[in-house]
């Protein structure tokens, strides 16, 4: 299981893009749009780029020459696809180069308490791609606190690495009492990654001093420049976790 950089945790001083995925996930995305996102992502090093499958391979042919990966979504945003599909889904991402994969759980299997089902079908994408990372999508804004839980827990037995607030299409997006949630769940042995409206370095830092350690936005860009013109101000202290 990888542990790096999934599972760094943040520190005051550490430079915030090695945390951020710089994504772009609209459906009007075109293929200009994702070039300007791998040149942003080269020129502040973020932790990744997430664009959906079919703009894989063009992200991958233009940051072939840096370190960084590129990641898919698979069952976007739903989650809703056979299990099958989604398996089929992440072998072709992978095939086109992708190294970390971004999956929607089936959210009605989990509120019909359907649990072997939901391990099947992140247990079926892990299989898939082997020994790459994978992120599982909760959506949180439509769960209880028991099913945030769950999902976790169930994600865990999955072998993912990941558990993930958001996809940024339903109802709402990453919250601080979430992710504290899901990092209190799954402590130290999984990466939490916080998606969904997160557009300011405040909102980054508030979710990173939570637990999470990566995050998803398409305001990545701002929210490097307000670290850099802030960065000889006091931070906040991480929460330990």
């Amino acid at each position: 299981m990888p542990e790096t950089p999934p599972f760094k945790k943040f520190q005051p001083g550490d430079a915030i893009a090695a945390f951020i995925d710089h994504t772009l996930l609209k459906p009007t995305a075109t293929p200009e749009q994702i070039e300007k996102l791998c040149a942003e992502a080269e020129q502040f090093q973020f932790a990744a780029v997430c664009v959906n499958p079919v703009y894989v391979p063009l992200a991958v042919n233009k940051l072939k020459h840096t370190p960084i990966p590129v990641a898919s979504v698979i069952g976007f945003p739903l989650g809703a696809n056979a299990t099958m599909l989604k398996a089929a889904e992440a072998r072709q991402a992978l095939a086109d180069g992708a190294s970390e994969f971004d999956m929607v759980i089936n959210l009605g299997y989990l509120k019909a308490g359907a649990n072997q089902l939901i391990i099947q079908d992140i247990a079926a994408v892990v299989h898939a791609v082997g020994d790459k990372v994978v992120k599982v999508i909760i959506e949180t804004c439509l769960l209880t606190e028991e099913e945030k839980k769950r999902a976790c827990e169930l994600a865990r037995q999955a072998g993912a690495q990941f558990v993930k607030t958001s996809t940024g299409f339903s109802t709402g997006g990453a919250t601080v009492e979430d992710v504290r949630l899901m990092r209190q769940v799954v402590g130290e042995t999984m990466g939490v990654k916080a998606a969904g409206g997160i557009r300011t370095l405040a909102d980054a830092l508030s979710m990173l001093n939570a637990g999470a350690n990566r995050l998803g936005t398409s305001a990545g860009v701002q929210i490097v420049r307000e670290s850099r013109m802030q960065e000889s101000a006091p931070q906040s202290a991480p929460v330990d976790y």
